[in-house]
């Protein structure tokens, strides 16, 4: 059956094309599976809560009807604005506008959020759809001070403070010489846009929206992720073609549901990050997380923007799904507070997740996948002006693929994992590779939520085969020590302890990481794939090793790694494990980035010094297995990967493949705009 809504509707009407409904949370309320819900032309200032779900042969689906913008806001507009004097205005409205919980009362807060000098609540003011900077008093909304902090810092004198009774919350707000009267200002009153209160309701379609303005609480991976839009603990669904901007905290969720994680700040304080993370897992292990009732989610199309912790974050929901051809950028620019869950995509056990073919700019850090990558694979996405680095992979054994990316921004890559394959792929910026010994976190059974074991993070198990990495100019390739949560361009490093290391802010050393020039150099204390592998000695040869082997008995081995058919431009520093690589000092290849324009361009100067330059076409094969999870880089279905077509699909000959993501022919300069 399909369901009309139309802004000349009424919830009375049958819902037919003649006689439409008039909210789409009536609509959600009466569709089962096999339904369609089409929304015609309007802001609807709803929060859409399905009362069911569909199946995999006969889905819901609530989708645009194509006859204009469709909005779904979490946000009232508000025109009684009294003059405070200056460019400031204050409203007086009653808490009974609010649904769930007024924001203007409620601290963003939750597990893995930084303490800051804000006291930063989930409500907005919005001018015009984009939202101003709280403050924390009603002086500063007199006179605003620039936030530092702020990638876009002359927003930032845009400022607004709520006080909260017993009956009304009163809002000042500075619009920077406009009237309020006359603009269109309103206020955020709904935590979500399209969300379902009830975990289970599966095959769901969402496609053409626009959805803005909701107040989603913190999402940590310890606890209940909330986001604007998302599926909460559900399957199969798909999300596309929306726009999705203007969340507090994240725009897409497919992350944890209630219960899952710890609900008390007490658990929090009395047990550490990595403990509380492993009793997540095993709780959602014993609450059904598997494939057959969770995740499998198509995530595509849409362009997400200005969300202040993640445009997209997931933990164990997320899990099988396929995250393609979003544009995701201005993610966490204001930066009232930070935390550990930043960043364009954050997801935790992403087991055989595919994230392809995105655009992702102007975030934080760009990919943030933490625990369990697992069969995952990163291809074909493109990468620029982030903040931190654009790839971050954490406490991961692998396997997963990365290839023919684009990573533009100065930082390219932090290492803390093992067991990741990256071919084909470009590489602009500098690297962090670091083992992490101290944390214990789990691999699985191939393909499977079931685990296999747990292991440290001893670093190594990597491959790069078929990279192209151009040097950024700097000649200094040596290695810098940088914190975890620091970023280009540096600090001053004159701070120096007596024994020679660098202090930074307090923090402990076994949280410092090195920042190694653009290529492989990283990688050079590692062994070699091959050299003859630790698990291939026996136990009276390890101990003629003496010391050498001391790490391998208590599990601190540093695992080999795998390399060939690479090349190093401008500077790039190759790895000693690649005697044979290309190395030129040329520039070759230039690129320029627009992030007002979300553009990239790049020109390959000398195309045939590039052509032809590996005999390896990379496959499941030459991959081999991972150490710890014993697991091939293959498909979700098993197939095995072969990478021969490039960037754009066009085809690579056998035996004669071109370094990086594009095959090149034997015309002059070649110029890509992505």
């Amino acid at each position: 059956m399909e369901y009309h809504v139309s802004m000349e509707g009424n919830d009375r009407n049958h819902g037919t094309a003649e006689q439409p409904l008039r909210t789409i949370s009536r609509a959600a309320s009466r569709a089962v599976a096999g339904d369609t819900v089409i929304v015609h032309a309007g802001v609807y200032r709803e929060w859409v809560n399905p009362a069911n779900g569909g199946t995999a042969e006969h889905r819901i689906v609530y989708r645009s009807a194509g006859d204009g913008e469709v909005v779904i806001t979490g946000a009232e507009r508000i025109a009684d604005w009294q003059s405070e004097g200056g460019q400031v205005w204050s409203t007086e409205v009653p808490n009974s506008l609010f649904a769930v919980r007024n924001p203007y009362e409620t601290a963003l807060s939750g597990d893995w959020l930084f303490d800051g000098p804000l006291n930063v609540h989930l409500g907005d003011v919005y001018l015009d759809g984009k939202s101003l900077y709280e403050v924390n008093s009603v002086e500063n909304v007199h006179s605003p001070e620039v936030w530092s902090e702020a990638k876009y810092p002359e927003d930032s004198l845009l400022t607004w403070h709520a006080e909260v009774n017993a009956a009304t919350t009163k809002i000042w707000a500075n619009f920077g010489g406009k009237d309020p009267r006359q603009e269109n200002v309103e206020i955020n009153v709904r935590p979500y846009c399209f969300w379902p209160e009830k975990p289970g309701l599966n095959y769901i379609t969402v496609s053409g929206f626009t959805l803005r303005q909701a107040s989603p609480q913190w999402a940590p991976p310890t606890d209940y992720q909330e986001g604007l839009i998302g599926p909460h603990w559900s399957k199969g669904w798909i999300i596309e073609n929306n726009l999705i901007c203007e969340s507090k905290s994240v725009g897409v969720s497919l992350g944890t549901e209630i219960g899952t994680g710890h609900g008390s700040a007490e658990e929090k304080r009395s047990k550490g990050g990595t403990q509380r993370e492993q009793e997540v897992i095993l709780r959602a292990l014993r609450s059904g997380w598997h494939e057959d009732r969770i995740g499998g989610h198509l995530v595509r199309g849409n362009v997400i923007h200005d969300c202040e912790q993640a445009g997209i974050v997931g933990h164990m929901g997320g899990a099988f799904s396929r995250i393609e051809r979003n544009r995701i950028y201005n993610i966490h620019h204001k930066r009232l507070r930070h935390g550990a869950e930043v960043a364009g995509i954050k997801l935790h056990a992403a087991l055989d997740t595919q994230i392809s073919e995105n655009v992702i700019y102007n975030c934080y850090r760009g990919l943030w996948l933490d625990w369990q990558a697992q069969g995952t694979r990163i291809d074909r996405n493109v990468f620029f002006a982030n903040l931190s680095e654009d790839l971050f992979v954490e406490v991961c054994h692998g396997p997963y693929l990365v290839d023919h990316n684009l990573f533009l921004s100065p930082m390219n890559f932090r290492n803390m994992a093992q067991g990741g394959a990256f071919a084909h792929n470009l590489f602009a910026g500098r690297f962090v590779v670091r083992s992490e010994i101290t944390r214990t976190t789990p691999y699985h059974f191939p393909h499977e939520t079931a685990m296999a074991g747990y292991s440290n993070i001893t670093g190594g198990d990597d491959r790069y085969y078929n990279n192209l990495f151009l040097g950024d100019h700097d000649e200094r390739q040596e290695p810098v020590p940088i914190t975890f949560f620091e970023h280009l361009p540096l600090k001053p490093r004159d701070a120096v302890s007596e024994d020679g290391k660098t202090v930074m802010d307090g923090v402990p050393e076994d949280s410092v990481c090195y920042l190694h020039a653009v290529g492989l150099g990283g990688y050079d204390k590692h062994p070699n794939f091959k050299d003859k592998r630790w698990w291939e000695y026996t136990r009276e040869e390890l101990q003629e090793l003496g010391d050498a082997a001391k790490d391998f008995f208590i599990g601190n081995a540093v695992l080999p790694v795998a390399m060939g058919g690479n090349v190093f431009l401008r500077h790039a520093v190759p790895s000693r494990h690649e005697s044979e690589a290309k190395v030129y000092a040329q520039q070759g290849m230039t690129f320029e980035v627009d992030p007002s324009q979300g553009t990239v361009r790049v020109r390959i100067e000398e195309p045939e010094r590039l052509r032809e330059t590996s005999a390896m076409t990379v496959t499941t094969d030459l991959l081999g297995k991972t150490y710890h999870a014993d697991m091939s880089y293959e498909q979700p279905d098993r197939a095995p990967y072969r990478l021969d077509t490039d960037f754009f699909g066009n085809r690579r000959a056998d035996g004669q493949v071109t370094a990086g993501p594009f095959e090149l022919d034997e015309k002059g300069t070649a110029e890509f705009e992505i």
